[in-house]
């Protein structure tokens, strides 16, 4: 049974976090927060963030083995945009999106612990 936890409408592009959720896929809960908290990104605390209540997610509908549990689905999605308008020069004028992102983590059991 996964474990989810997600933060909807994150405001920081998906993309800038799309890098990170590559490098904790697949890896143990544990071993993935130890990896976020080495990196310089403002996306890295949010992603580490996520993965911490899916812990507590899983602590609290007490899951059998919360040392087992790996990060098998980390999901970064966009979500909607504030448009503002740069005035140019010469009348023009340039639209800025101010993007924001859904991170959803799912945490199950490690698949060599489901086999015992």
């Amino acid at each position: 049974m996964p474990y989810t936890a997600t933060h909807k409408y994150a405001r920081i592009s998906a993309r800038k976090v799309r890098a990170l959720a590559d490098l904790v896929r697949g890896k143990f809960a544990d071993e993935a927060l130890d990896i976020l908290r080495f990196q310089p990104h403002r996306g890295a605390r949010m992603l580490e963030k996520v993965i911490k209540s899916a812990l507590g997610n899983a602590e609290h509908q007490q899951a059998p083995a919360i040392d087992d549990l790996m990060v098998v689905d980390a999901r970064i999605d966009g979500g909607p945009m504030f448009k503002r308008i740069r005035p140019m020069s010469r009348g023009q004028a340039f639209e800025i999106k101010r993007r924001m992102s859904h991170i959803k983590v799912s945490l199950d059991t490690a698949p060599l612990a489901k086999t015992n």
